[in-house]
C-alpha cells in the first residue's frame, strides 16, 4: 500500500484528458500537493528539500492537507468545501459585505436558471452558448397536458453571469435620473461549461462564486464610478496583502455586438479613467468581452503565471437589449442607462487559491479557521478541564443564554489535551498553521482563575513582522493603561511570546481582527 502522501486526488493517467499543461506548478502543489507530477507522484516535503525549493514546497504542501476542500469525479470543476474552507470563503464574503455600504452597493439574490429566451435577449445564447449548461424543464406544475405547459417546455440555461438578472431587477420598477447610480452586488453561484482540459484546481472551475456587481448609471457618472471601483480594488488588495497587481485594458474583439461608435466611446471612457487613476496599464487589443471593453486586474503567482481576478467592464449594449430606461431631467423623454460590470476579487475560489499560493498555506489571523490552540502540559485532569473551559471562553467571549446577537464575537479556538509531549503538540500546531498556541500547565493554575495567565506564542502568519508590530503595540497599550507587570514585561519590538489573562487574550484577538491581521 502506498503512503497517504502518494495517493492522488485525481489520477490523471486514468482519464483521457491532457490537463497537466494548464496547471501552474505552485498552485497545483498548494491546492493538490498529492497531484500527479512528471515523476507520477509528488514527493513528500522532506524529499523536496533536496531540490533547492524545499522550504517553499513544504509550506505549500501543507495547504491542501488542512481540510480546506475536496474534489470528486462526480462533479468535475466543482470543489466541495469542507468546514475550514467554508470559513475562509465566508470571511472573504464578510470582508466585501463590510465594504459595500461605503461604496453604495446593495446585495441582491437572483435565480440560477433562466429560460433560453432571456439569454437570447441578452445575446449570450448567440455568443456564449457553448460555454453554458443547457437544462430542459418539464413544466411549472409537472403536468402531462401540453396545453398547461405552454411557455414552460422551452430550453433553460444555468447562468454563467448575473447581468441579465440584474437588468430584470432594474426594469422591475420605474426609474428616474435621480435614482442613479444604482449598484447591485450578488454572490450567487455561476456555472460555465468549461472543457475538461482547462479545469485547474481552484483557478478554473465549472461552478464558482464571483463577487459580482453591476452599476447602472448615466454617461456623466461613468468616470466617477470607474474611479471608485478602482479605489475599491486598491483597498481590497492592500488589506488582503495579495501583492502587486497590474491593470490591463481589453479593447474591441473580432466578434462583438453593438456599433463601432459605441465601442470607441466606451474604450475612450475607460482610458480616461485609467489615466486619471495614475496607475500604469497595458492595452490588450481584441481582449474585450463581446458586449464591451474592460479593465482586467491581473496578479502573478509564485510560478510567474498571470491570473485575472478583478474586472471592470463597460456595456452600452445590454441596457438597449433589455429596453432599460429612466426619466431624463427636465423633459418628458426617456434615457437609457449605461451598465458597468464589476468584480473586485473575481472568482472567490480563484482568489483563495492565489492567497494560498502567495502565503504558502498561512492564513491571516482574521480569516484563519485555526486561530488559537491551547496545549496542556502534563496529565493533570484539573489542567485539562481548565484548558477546555478557557477554550470555550475564548471561542465565545460574548456567549449568553438563548439566541446570540448578530454582533457576537466568535473565534476559532481548539484544545489539545492529549498525552503527547508539549514539544509534539507545538510541532503539530505549527504544522496545522494555527496563528497562535497557548501553553497551560500546573504553574499557570496557581493564581485565582481571573489572574491565571496563558503563555501565548505566535505560530504562523503570512506577514510575521506586521503581526509582531501589532503585538508590540497591543502590549505597549496595555502597559500604559494598566502598568501591569505582565503587560510591561513584554514590550520588545520583536514580540513572539507573551503571557496574558483570558480577558487580555480576548482583547488581543478582537484587536487583531479589527486590523485585518
Amino acid at each position: 500500500m502506498r503512503p497517504a502522501w502518494q495517493i492522488p486526488l485525481l489520477d490523471l493517467h486514468r482519464v483521457n484528458i491532457r490537463v497537466k499543461r494548464y496547471f501552474s506548478d505552485s498552485l497545483r502543489r498548494s491546492l493538490c500537493p498529492n497531484y500527479v507530477t512528471s515523476n507520477h507522484y509528488e514527493q513528500p516535503a522532506k524529499e523536496a528539500n533536496k531540490t533547492g525549493k524545499g522550504k517553499s514546497q513544504k509550506q505549500r504542501a501543507v495547504a491542501f492537507s488542512h481540510e480546506i476542500l475536496t474534489l470528486d469525479r462526480s462533479s468535475p470543476g466543482s470543489p466541495i468545501f469542507q468546514p475550514f474552507g467554508t470559513h475562509i470563503f465566508q470571511k472573504l464574503q464578510a470582508f466585501l459585505r463590510a465594504q459595500y455600504p461605503s461604496y453604495g452597493f446593495q446585495e441582491v439574490l437572483s435565480p440560477t436558471i433562466y429560460k433560453k429566451s432571456l439569454w437570447e435577449t441578452s445575446g449570450h445564447w448567440e455568443n456564449y452558448k457553448n460555454d453554458m449548461f443547457a437544462v430542459t424543464g418539464r413544466g411549472a406544475q409537472g403536468a402531462e397536458d401540453p396545453q398547461t405547459e405552454i411557455g414552460e417546455d422551452e430550453e433553460y440555461g444555468l447562468k454563467p453571469m448575473n447581468c441579465p438578472g440584474h437588468c430584470l431587477l432594474f426594469k422591475s420598477q420605474k426609474r428616474s435620473y435621480k435614482d442613479l447610480p444604482i449598484r447591485y452586488a450578488d454572490f450567487s453561484p455561476l456555472h460555465r461549461n468549461e472543457i475538461s482540459g482547462v479545469l485547474s484546481g481552484l483557478t478554473r472551475l465549472r461552478r464558482f462564486h464571483q463577487d459580482d456587481g453591476h452599476i447602472f448609471c448615466r454617461h456623466s457618472q461613468l468616470q466617477h464610478e470607474i474611479l471608485r471601483t478602482l479605489d475599491f480594488v486598491r483597498l481590497a488588495y492592500e488589506t488582503l496583502s495579495l501583492g502587486d497587481y497590474r491593470l490591463r485594458l481589453g479593447t474591441r474583439p473580432h466578434h462583438f455586438i453593438g456599433t463601432v461608435d459605441d465601442w470607441d466611446t466606451a474604450e475612450g471612457q475607460l482610458k480616461l479613467a485609467l489615466e486619471e487613476s495614475a496607475r500604469p496599464y497595458h492595452i490588450n487589443r481584441g481582449d474585450g468581452a463581446f458586449y464591451g471593453p474592460k479593465i482586467d486586474i491581473v496578479v502573478t503567482d509564485a510560478d510567474g503565471k498571470d491570473h485575472q481576478t478583478a474586472t471592470i467592464q463597460l456595456d452600452f449594449q445590454l441596457p438597449k437589449r433589455f429596453e432599460l430606461e429612466l426619466d431624463a431631467p427636465g423633459t418628458n423623454q426617456k434615457e437609457t442607462p449605461v451598465l458597468i460590470h464589476r468584480a473586485i476579487l473575481g472568482s472567490l475560489e480563484r482568489f483563495m487559491a492565489l492567497l494560498m499560493d502567495s502565503h504558502s498555506g498561512k492564513w491571516p489571523f482574521w480569516m484563519n479557521p485555526r486561530q488559537l490552540i491551547i496545549l496542556t502540559v502534563g496529565r493533570s485532569s484539573g489542567v485539562r478541564e481548565r484548558a477546555r473551559d478557557i477554550a470555550r471562553q475564548l471561542a465565545f467571549p460574548d456567549d449568553r443564554p438563548g439566541a446570540q446577537t448578530l454582533e457576537a464575537r466568535r473565534f476559532m479556538v481548539d484544545c489539545d489535551d492529549s498525552d503527547e509531549t508539549i514539544g509534539k503538540k507545538v510541532f503539530n500546531a505549527r504544522k496545522k498553521r494555527y496563528s497562535f498556541y497557548a501553553v497551560l500547565g500546573e504553574r499557570n493554575m496557581k493564581p485565582p482563575p481571573d489572574k491565571q495567565n496563558l503563555d501565548i506564542s505566535l505560530a504562523s502568519h503570512p506577514k510575521e513582522q506586521a503581526m509582531r508590530d501589532a503585538l508590540h503595540a497591543f502590549l505597549q497599550s496595555r502597559a500604559s493603561n494598566e502598568r501591569s507587570d505582565t503587560a510591561a514585561h513584554f514590550t520588545t519590538a520583536n514580540v513572539t511570546t507573551m503571557s496574558l489573562t483570558v480577558q487580555q487574550c480576548q482583547e488581543l484577538m478582537t484587536d487583531l481582527v479589527s486590523r485585518y491581521l
